[in-house]
């Protein structure tokens, strides 16, 4: 079987494009990740591809930064957020519906935005987590794919909370990607 071609948008560390790499390795995974893709050169996650024979790019500059990406998106299936720091262009959104996602560490729709684990301690909420989602050109408000609820601790902060919350993001996001995966195969058929 075939399997679906992944990119991955990163700005930072790459943890989740590491998680979402190692699970394309396994067997019964329906992607494999194709090219990395950063808007910042300095990204620890340039170094994870490298590690893992992935075909990386960086483009820094904001304006047109879709125009520049979009010829390396040619053979590309899915597109995976994986703390990608920058808003995409509506038009780009539109052109890649139900196949560009993204993870958020919050319970969606609760905390948008930047910030949401530091939202949430804020709030005195009692429970966050972490949100696989479609992605539209509202901020964090597509339809939500997979999401793990975390409970907060009084004694929790906002680093405390970013770590469990993380964990959790590691899990869910490849299933997540599998789940979207599925689906596009189901329609080509």
């Amino acid at each position: 079987m075939k399997k679906l071609q992944v990119a991955i948008f990163i700005s930072g560390r790459g943890s989740n494009l590491e998680s979402l790499i190692q699970s394309s390795y396994k067997k019964q995974s329906l992607v494999k990740v194709q090219l990395v893709i950063s808007n910042n050169s300095k990204a620890k996650g340039l170094v994870i591809a490298k590690k893992n024979k992935i075909p990386s790019i960086h483009c820094v500059q904001r304006k047109n930064f879709e125009n520049k990406v979009i010829k390396y998106l040619k053979n590309i299936d899915i597109i995976c957020l994986a703390g990608f720091m920058q808003v995409l262009d509506s038009k780009f959104v539109r052109k890649w519906r139900l196949r560009l996602i993204n993870i958020h560490p919050s319970y969606l729709p609760a905390f948008k935005g930047l910030n949401a684990q530091n939202q949430a301690i804020e709030a005195k909420a009692t429970y966050s987590g972490c949100s696989v989602h479609y992605v539209t050109s509202k901020i964090d408000s597509g339809k939500i794919i997979l999401q793990k609820k975390v409970k907060i601790l009084k004694k929790d902060n906002t680093e405390s909370l970013s770590k469990k919350i993380l964990i959790e993001e590691h899990t869910i996001y490849p299933k997540a990607l599998q789940m979207v995966a599925k689906k596009i195969l189901s329609k080509k058929k």
